[in-house]
């Protein structure tokens, strides 16, 4: 099982603590950045070899990538990367919309004053990046925008369904499809007013923002997910 440990800051981190985490955190991260491809069947003998751990450890990590929706088993297949498809994308965003919305106001009214701070200071480091990049890419947990926000939610039910849940199936598309050209300056622009609302203390405003920034990257992956 993995381990939730606090940094100084009181952000929740996940950290690995056995060669099976391990495992299975190295293994998401390739999915979700690409490394192996989305439809890819995952084949225990090989992965073993690859990883250097047990064929029972990669077992046990597909069934976990399965409970995070990357992993899926078909009869006479086996299990495979999840195929990214337009109609998937649309149910998952919507999902997305209201969990993230939900927990964006929850945020404003939730979030401590030096998270508040800290959330502001990641966006200063952000905005060098996108100064000097064409795209907008974020590692995951801590450093993600969206991640800060669910875990300032302050609420245990709405973290894990986010962030055990479709929180990595959503970084797939926005890895792999993701933000750039003109999107990667208003998505930024996004994040900012997001954040102006919770520092502000508006739920309300900072709930229709996030959803509203939820829609407009659903309608940019969808674009690129076109034939």
């Amino acid at each position: 099982m993995t381990q939730l440990a606090k940094k100084s800051k009181g952000t929740p981190v996940v950290e690995a603590v056995t060669s099976a985490d391990k495992t299975f955190i190295t293994l998401r991260t390739d999915i979700v950045e690409g490394r192996i491809l989305a439809g890819a069947k995952l084949s225990e003998a090989e992965l073993s070899t690859k990883y250097g751990v047990s064929r029972a450890v990669i077992r046990e990590a597909i069934s976990r990538l399965m409970a995070c929706h990357l992993v899926e088993r078909k009869a006479n297949v086996g299990a495979r990367v999840v195929t990214l498809s337009p109609e998937g994308l649309i149910e998952l965003y919507q999902v997305r919309e209201s969990l993230e919305g939900m927990a964006a106001r929850l945020a404003a009214q939730n979030m401590t004053s030096e998270q508040i701070t800290d959330l502001q200071s990641l966006l200063d480091v952000h905005a060098q990046g996108v100064k000097d990049s064409q795209s907008y890419y974020q590692e995951a947990g801590d450093v993600d925008f969206h991640y800060r926000i669910i875990i300032g939610s302050h609420n245990s039910q709405l973290i894990t369904l986010l962030t055990e849940g479709i929180y990595h199936l959503v970084r797939m598309y926005r890895v792999q499809l993701g933000m750039a050209g003109p999107r990667v300056t208003t998505a930024f622009a996004e994040h900012q007013h997001i954040a102006q609302a919770i520092a502000n203390r508006d739920a309300e405003l900072a709930e229709i923002l996030m959803r509203r920034h939820i829609t407009y990257s659903r309608q940019n992956i969808e674009h690129k997910l076109k034939p």
